[in-house]
């Protein structure tokens, strides 16, 4: 006997093995497919709230924050890069715009103190970055204050759509900032503005991208930010640099 039915599947039919587990592996793959494009499991506050909470437990993270272009007669923070610990410590690179000109130098920030090698210098010398319109790069990483607070100090935030690129699954979240906690961050920003903002989440709540628009300088046009995050779990003993003054 076969252990098929033949004809109409009725009552007392049999039905093949082959055809009921295609059956179940079909309908496993649709509610998994489902499940994937389905709404944030967080809300999106909670989910800022999560990321927050890994940015700030990581032994460390590179950081890259940029902007195009600043405003004409704006002396300020074009791009920064580097890795920040939470000792809070920064070594890497920055550019500001200054006086009509640009110019790059090698950054170590670590106990309060920002040191740089400016052009045309063999050593590194110690630094105001607010005299360039730049924040003391150890700060970003501070868990109070630091690019880290900017995810809970966000309101009205919406939830976009799960994309997926590359390996990583993506969600973008959308909204503002007030100017208090940006100008913790960047210091020329008016503490009563209001700055849009994109926050890009992984599948993990880490945060991948930041995106800032608004009046980052007095008496000029909104600026846009890009901040990136990537390489968590860094771990690094940054210390002022050997031939400092």
């Amino acid at each position: 006997m076969s252990g098929s039915a033949r004809g109409p599947i009725g009552a007392g039919a049999r039905v093949p093995v082959r055809a009921l587990v295609l059956a179940v592996v079909l309908v496993l793959a649709v509610a998994g497919c489902s499940g994937s494009h389905s709404g944030p499991t967080l809300s999106p506050t909670r989910a800022l709230a999560a990321a927050k909470r890994h940015l700030d437990d990581t032994s460390g993270v590179r950081v890259a924050l940029s902007t195009k272009a600043l405003p004409s007669g704006v002396s300020g923070l074009l791009d920064a890069r580097g890795v920040g610990t939470h000792a809070p410590a920064f070594q890497g690179t920055i550019k500001v715009a200054t006086g009509g000109i640009t110019a790059d130098a090698a950054v170590v920030a670590v106990g309060g103190k920002v040191f740089a090698k400016l052009p045309f210098t063999t050593r590194f010398v110690t630094i105001r970055p607010a005299d360039y319109g730049a924040p003391d790069p150890a700060r970003l990483m501070a868990a109070r204050g630091g690019l880290s607070s900017l995810l809970t100090a966000a309101r009205h935030v919406r939830a976009g759509r799960q994309v997926r690129q590359g390996d990583a699954v993506l969600r973008s979240y959308t909204g503002t900032v007030p100017g208090s906690a940006v100008s913790s961050v960047l210091p020329g920003a008016p503490a009563s503005a209001q700055f849009d903002a994109t926050f890009t989440l992984t599948d993990r709540q880490r945060l991948s991208r930041a995106v800032l628009t608004g009046p980052f300088y007095p008496h000029a046009a909104d600026v846009t930010y890009t901040i990136g995050f990537s390489g968590y779990g860094i771990t690094r003993k940054i210390t002022p640099p050997s031939s400092s003054r």
